[in-house]
């Protein structure tokens, strides 16, 4: 992403936090003074919720403008991973909430107290949540467009504070028909959606700080690109390394003719570099394999062998082959799938069932493993 799309970006999630800001604490104030006046303790802690969601958004603000700050000799790669860290602080208000939540409705059964709802009550809880289940959506719709795990969680966040307040609309209502106070069992439901949906939104966002497998999609089109360089056969090995929403950078193998100078190779080089980071903003490290299965008989043994290796469940390609003439040594990549918990011993075997099908010749086998589609 360049600087230009990186500043919109920016804007666009600073600018849903502040609206969400401003909702939020409009929430607040009459959510407490309704909850005060009808002495409930599940709108006073919706209202307290509302507050929480208001603490997100500044969060998201702050993990936006650290995120932006250009690389520096200490961090060379930027500061992108901060919406990641951003994302987790978010998660873990959503879970503490969950527990107070459960607490205080906990302690509701065991010493209810007598709610004095009113229609105006159910009316205001009624707007809230029309209002929350508006700003969920809309918070998601900006998270998913900008590419912001933490906006989706406050879009996320949100869209069960409606589910909370529908909970309290519930209790009001079966207050008012029946005369039973349910607030603290229906908060005791509430809060364990809520415990659910922090823990999902952390371990969501732990995935991607772990690293995530490249998005297929993107992968794809940019082999798919490459290929389209005049000299390049074909593209494989593709790692991209994630250094926050809007920065990535990676390595890949392109295959050529072994007739290639190193002068050719570095101009191809070059301009494959230079495509993919026009179209794509990634920087890619770009690696060669030579090719030299011209002749015919050469490229029936190369078409043989794949088809001898992927008739074991756990190779799912191979590529890079290579035949060193002086030696007749043939050397090639297998793609090993992950469930291989022996991926070296693996190959081993496969080396020594090639050399009894095929005497005369040795087999050099390495490890690979698909890192994208």
């Amino acid at each position: 992403m360049d600087k230009q799309a990186e500043h919109v970006r920016d804007r666009l999630i600073v600018r849903t936090s502040l609206v969400a800001i401003g909702t939020n604490l409009c929430l607040v104030a009459f959510k407490m003074a309704v909850g005060l006046l009808a002495n409930s303790i599940a709108i006073v802690l919706d209202a307290m919720n509302n507050l929480s969601d208001a603490l997100s958004s500044v969060i998201t603000i702050l993990g936006t403008k650290l995120a932006g700050r250009p690389p520096d000799k200490k961090h060379p790669f930027g500061y992108g991973r901060m919406e990641y860290l951003t994302g987790i602080l978010i998660a873990g208000i959503i879970l503490f909430a969950g527990v107070n939540f459960a607490v205080t409705s906990v302690q509701k059964i065991i010493t209810p107290d007598l709610p004095h709802y009113s229609l105006l009550t159910v009316g205001i809880v009624a707007v809230a949540i029309v209002t929350k289940l508006l700003l969920g959506a809309y918070t998601k719709k900006m998270g998913r467009k900008t590419g912001s795990d933490a906006l989706v969680a406050s879009g996320t966040d949100a869209t069960f504070d409606a589910v909370i307040s529908a909970g309290t609309l519930v209790g009001a209502l079966v207050t008012l028909t029946s005369g039973y106070v349910i607030d603290g069992w229906i908060g005791c439901v509430i809060s364990l959606v809520i415990l659910k949906a922090g823990l999902e939104l952390l371990l969501d966002t732990l995935s991607s700080i772990v690293g995530r497998r490249a998005d297929s999609q993107l992968s794809q089109e940019i082999k798919q690109r490459l290929c389209t360089v005049d000299g390049i056969l074909g593209a494989y090995d593709l790692v991209l390394h994630n250094y926050g929403p809007t920065r990535a950078m990676g390595s890949v193998n392109v295959a050529v003719w072994d007739w290639r100078t190193a002068a050719e190779l570095h101009t191809l080089s070059k301009q494959a570099q230079a495509l993919i980071w026009a179209e794509y903003h990634i920087f890619l490290y770009i690696g060669f394999y030579a090719v030299n299965t011209q002749d015919n008989a050469l490229r029936a043994l190369e078409d043989q062998i794949r088809t001898e290796c992927q008739a074991y469940p756990q190779v799912l390609s191979i590529h890079a082959f290579f035949e060193e003439k002086e030696t007749g040594t043939i050397s090639f990549d297998a793609v090993i799938d992950f469930s291989c918990r022996d991926s070296l011993g693996l190959v081993r075997q496969i080396e020594a069932d090639l050399a009894q099908k095929h005497p005369g010749r040795q087999f050099t086998i390495k490890v690979d493993r698909a890192y994208s589609d």
